[in-house]
Order: C-alpha cells, then structure tokens, then sequence
C-alpha cells in the first residue's frame, strides 16, 4: 500500500510515519509546519525520518529520503489545485488526516486557524478521496468533541451536540462531513477520538511539556480549577499501535462509517499527574493556582471496548512509565 499522512511532522503524524516505514509502506508525508509551536521541532521531527531540514522548507518541493520509501512535500491543504495533482500522481490506496490547527486555548484567539486548516483543508482532503476512490480515509477527531455534559467514561454512541471550544466544534464538524462522504459516495471512513497523547516528541503547548519544562527551570506553572481537574492520558505508543492496526486491517467493521475512541481507560487527577513528572524530574514543581479555563473541561475518560472488539488492542501503559519516557527524550533533545 501507498500511504498519505497528513500533519506529518506533527506530533502523533511524525510518529505514525516511522511505524509505517518501519512495518515496510510506501509514505507521503504533507505539512505545512505552521509557527503554531517551534518549527524547528517539527524540521527535526522530519530529520528523524532522512529529510534534510533545508529541503523541507522549500514549498510544493518534493523530498525524498535515502531510503526512497518516504517522500515530504511541504504544503497546505487549503491548496486544492495543489492537492489534487499530488493524488493524480500518487496514487494513495489510504489517507490518514492528522493535519489540523490544534489548541482549544488557541481557538478562542485566533479561530479563523481553525476554520481555515480544520474545515476548508479538510473538505479538500475528503474531496480528493472521493474523486481519487481511496480505500479507507482515517482521520483525527478528539475526545474534546464530548463537551461538558457526558457521563464518563464517554462513549462513542453519547451525544456531542454542544461542543465548547470552537476546536471541539470543527472536529465535530469533521465526523459529521465524513458522515455524508460516507453515505453519499461509500466512502469508508474512520473517525479517531484522540485522549490528550503524550510523549517524546510531543507539542510543547500540551501540559506535560510545560510543566516538564518549567520544573526544569525552576519556574512556576499554573494549574487550572484549583487542580480539580481530570484527564485521560494515552501514551503515543499505544495511539500508534492503534492506528497501524485500523490502517493495516482497515475498515473491518459492517459500516462505511465508524468512529473509535482512543484513550487509555484510566483518568488521572491533574495534581496526579505532576507529582510523577517530580518524581520523574527528582524536583518540585512551584505552584500557581488558577481559575478554570474557558474551553476546558472537567474530566475524560476514555471507554475503548469497541476498539478492543474491532481490532484486538486497548491502549494501557501506564502515566508513570510514559512520563519517564518523556522526560528522558525532553532531557536528550533539549540537553
């Protein structure tokens, strides 16, 4: 199979392509590497996987690497024209949409991000699969889609009709538009609940990077609703042995159309989760108590059993072994 990624020097993207490569797949890689966050963390990410960061900053340049399995090309998915020559000639038999505009402190900033990559880049990418017939498009939804008033743990047959952070509101939008692709053309689609992934590599805007880098510091971090917040954590080795399942097995299920939850099955109390990075850190962190956030939400909590029954994998490692994990890649990278 020939596989397109995109977002593929984000995080969760970065990863998905060194599995697949690794497994033996053909890989094309687009990002736009937006200055959301430090591009040099995603140059490097690219450099991990043999393209030099030079090239990768040339636009709608094609790069390959040594290996001649796996090939980035610098663009946006707002660029239709662009995107449909790239599946004309590729030939994709799948398509993983990991590409978006992440955050929902962000959105509330700067919410015409979203709309353009989360909605408008989007439709590009699902336009493209019907036109060029792909077999199955997997693409990223979020478990901030559950708003604030489900039950936990969330399952995927709950109602998410009151998103409450525009973030939450384009994924919705992006199951729901995957939805009538599904239906309309017999489109097989995946949609992919993702539980706040961490680990090494990861987005420095996610909680653990910053307080990792703060402690590091001996700077203080802020933590929001006074700590009383809770979270499920899912380790990127058990979102990428996930997703290489679903791509490699496909759409097994009796629809067309099929969303999974991706989450690890346990919640941990935010202060929980910042005594093991002490721990892992043999520091203290400095405290700073905040209200809670517009966006956020209370609690997640993931429940998997339908992945499990599908494909035979529930993600499990455990917060304290992910963090030191973590901690010993931010400790390498940032030396």
């Amino acid at each position: 199979m020939k596989i397109l990624i995109t977002g593929a020097a984000g995080f969760i993207g970065y990863h998905l392509t060194q599995a697949l490569l690794h497994i033996g797949y053909k890989v094309v890689g687009l990002d736009s590497v937006n200055d959301y966050y430090d591009p040099n963390l995603k140059y490097d990410r690219l450099f991990e996987l043999g393209i030099p960061k030079m090239q990768a900053k040339k636009w709608n340049f094609e790069v390959v690497n040594s290996s001649g399995n796996f090939k980035f090309i610098r663009t946006q998915l707002e660029d239709m024209e662009n995107l449909q020559l790239i599946f004309k000639k590729e030939k994709f038999d799948v398509v993983c949409n990991l590409a978006a505009q992440a955050g929902v402190r962000y959105s509330i900033e700067n919410p015409k991000a979203y709309i353009d990559s989360n909605l408008v880049g989007y439709f590009n990418i699902l336009e493209c699969c019907r036109q060029f017939k792909i077999k199955h498009f997997i693409y990223a939804s979020s478990s901030s889609v559950y708003g604030i008033d489900n039950e936990v743990p969330f399952n995927v047959s709950a109602n998410t009709d009151k998103p409450v952070s525009l973030y939450a509101a384009t994924k919705k939008c992006n199951e729901v538009m995957a939805h009538s692709y599904s239906h309309l053309y017999k489109l097989k689609t995946t949609g992919l609940r993702f539980f706040t992934v961490y680990g090494p590599w990861g987005r420095p805007d996610m909680a653990i990077f910053l307080f990792t880098k703060a402690i590091l510091k001996n700077e203080e971090i802020k933590i929001f609703n006074q700590g009383k917040l809770e979270r499920d954590f899912t380790f990127i080795d058990d979102v990428i042995e996930s997703m290489v399942r679903i791509v490699q097995s496909g759409n097994i299920s009796n629809h067309l159309y099929k969303i999974y939850n991706i989450g690890n099955n346990q919640t941990v109390k935010l202060m929980n989760m910042v005594n093991a990075i002490e721990k892992s850190l043999n520091l203290k962190a400095i405290i700073k108590m905040m209200p809670m956030q517009p966006g956020d939400v209370f609690s997640t909590l993931s429940d998997s059993e339908s992945l499990s029954r599908d494909y035979g994998f529930k993600p499990k490692t455990e917060l304290k072994l992910g963090i030191e994990k973590f901690v010993k890649w931010y400790k390498s990278y940032y030396q």
